[in-house]
């Protein structure tokens, strides 16, 4: 299978590349800094001859966008708004051109999408879209407008040979340096892994292989179409989420944290507290419908094998 993979070069994208070249499959990564074979330059604009990598391909898994991982500035929520809209865009494009379209276009979403709750799990059919809750940051509404957005652009493209599904990721746990996990095993090594302004807040996540097994089913199920959860079906409270990974790695304490302190925090980290604070409770509602077994369902399981592929060093891929 040729995979085609825009915005391939982060970390999801390096955990899919792994694991789908590993499995056999060709894997070319479009991106603005081609450095290495099967890399190709393009800008996430504007069609160019990067379009003839699509144009024969299986699979296009569409993961571009500028990055959360930074302060939600007008300027940097303008950019991420604008790259992850205008590349779902132009991809479209290239599809829509191609004389071999791809069969399947994954086009990477968000569980952000979903509104800040601690009622009820959001699943794709009877979840909440967010951006009208009470009591949260103005500009977490703007979050789930980009996330929106994102899909309208994949949605409104006319690829009739092409079956198109939105990936509602959750964050996606693996061990390389640089990605989420790695950074919350950081806080927690350091002694800072406690509840943050009460820990009440639902931490939705992925395993890493569960991710790939999940986009692997989802290029192979002819009947998948439209917005899919990517999230184990078990999220927890952001202080048992602490807890457990803690205990993966065996430190006893984990100091707690005021809301201002995670400002403080996420403010070293060049990050947002959207990430700490806001209640991402989502189930995987159409993979568990269709049959998909989850490997990692619970997070304490989850935690011990990460830790372990951590302390493990070179066993990243396995």
């Amino acid at each position: 299978m040729k995979v085609v993979m825009p915005g391939g070069t982060g970390q999801v994208g390096t955990v899919l590349n792994r694991a789908l070249t590993a499995a056999g499959h060709e894997v070319v990564v479009l991106t603005r800094r081609p450095a290495r074979e099967r890399e190709v330059g393009w800008d996430g604009e504007t069609l160019g001859p990067w379009a003839e990598v699509i144009d024969g391909s299986d699979l296009v898994i569409n993961l571009a966008g500028r990055s959360v991982s930074c302060r939600y500035t007008p300027t940097n929520l303008r950019a991420m708004m604008d790259s992850r809209v205008h590349s779902a865009e132009v991809v479209g494009e290239a599809i829509a051109a191609a004389a071999r379209p791809p069969r399947v276009w994954l086009q990477m979403s968000t569980a952000t999408v979903y509104a800040h709750r601690f009622d009820a799990p959001n699943d794709e059919a009877t979840g909440l879209l967010g951006g009208t809750e009470p009591g949260v940051p103005g500009y977490w509404a703007y979050s789930v407008e980009i996330a929106r957005n994102w899909e309208r652009a994949q949605e409104r493209t006319r690829t009739p040979h092409t079956r198109k599904i939105a990936l509602r990721s959750a964050m996606v746990m693996s061990p390389d340096r640089g990605g989420v996990f790695d950074v919350l095993l950081r806080l927690a090594r350091l002694g800072l892994g406690g509840p943050v302004a009460g820990g009440a807040q639902y931490i939705s996540w992925i395993h890493d292989r569960d991710f790939v097994r999940a986009v692997e089913f989802l290029a192979h199920r002819d009947d998948f179409a439209g917005p899919v959860n990517l999230a184990a079906p078990v999220p927890v409270p952001q202080r048992a989420f602490m807890r457990a990974l803690r205990a993966a790695w065996g430190v006893p304490v984990g100091l707690p944290a005021t809301r201002w302190m995670a400002e403080i925090g996420a403010f070293a980290l060049r990050s947002d507290t959207e990430l700490l604070l806001k209640s991402r409770r989502v189930v995987p509602g159409r993979l568990l419908g269709a049959g998909f077994a989850f490997e990692h369902p619970q997070w304490p399981g989850a935690a011990g094998d990460l830790v372990r592929r951590v302390r493990g060093g070179p066993g990243l891929t396995g």
